[in-house]
């Protein structure tokens, strides 16, 4: 994202504060990625998208907090728990997890001093555009994804975004992961699994059409 070129985010006066909710969204993870999390019932590992709605809702409060030395900051990361989560608001189970997350949006934005949230949603498409870049890429989801006027697609190692923000040029980027074997687990062996698996490089770039 600090290659992102277009949507007057160079020159944006709250640049540092959304590069770095951008960068520190997911910081509420780190504790419980440090063990891999097993169903039970069918021992397989459990991702951030499939784990228990207790973990993904005592994560977010985290990621905003770490945040409140730059309020505006926490305030996107508030602002993307909610909208992620968005489908279950429904949900009674969900009820407490949105208006804790409301709770920390409002009083980070009440610090930023003539800031609304209206200026708040209008940022919050970065934080959104470079989760979902990462997400595309290290899901390798095939399947091109919409967000506004862009469409970001992976082919192979190239994460292509159309039309393209980042000034003709290419920019290279890479990740850490742990391979698991796809198998079944309890939480000991998942554990000696996590520590035993090699750490693998994902190399990528990122570009125009």
């Amino acid at each position: 994202m600090r290659a992102w070129q277009a949507d007057g985010l160079p020159t944006a006066k709250r640049r540092h504060a959304i590069l770095l909710a951008t960068r520190a969204h997911d910081d509420g993870w780190v504790e419980e990625d440090r063990l891999p999390i097993v169903d039970p019932a069918s021992g397989r590992l459990l991702d951030f998208i499939n784990a228990p709605a207790r973990v993904r809702q005592r994560v977010w409060p985290c990621s905003v907090t770490r945040l409140s030395e730059t309020p505006y900051a926490a305030a996107l990361v508030a602002q993307h728990a909610m909208s992620v989560y968005r489908s279950n608001r429904p949900n009674p189970e969900w009820a407490r997890f949105f208006r804790k997350l409301e709770e920390l949006r409002d009083s980070m934005l009440d610090s930023c001093e003539s800031l609304v949230l209206e200026d708040l949603t209008r940022d919050y498409f970065f934080v959104r555009v470079g989760d979902l870049m990462s997400l595309i890429f290290c899901n390798g989801w095939t399947k091109p994804e919409q967000l506004d006027r862009y469409e970001l697609r992976v082919n192979g190692c190239r994460l292509h975004v159309t039309p393209d923000p980042f000034g003709g040029h290419e920019i290279e980027f890479a990740i850490e992961a742990r391979q698991i074997p796809n198998d079944r687990f309890d939480s000991k062996t998942a554990a000696e699994a996590f520590r035993s698996a090699p750490v693998q490089t994902l190399a990528g770039v990122a570009s125009g059409p």
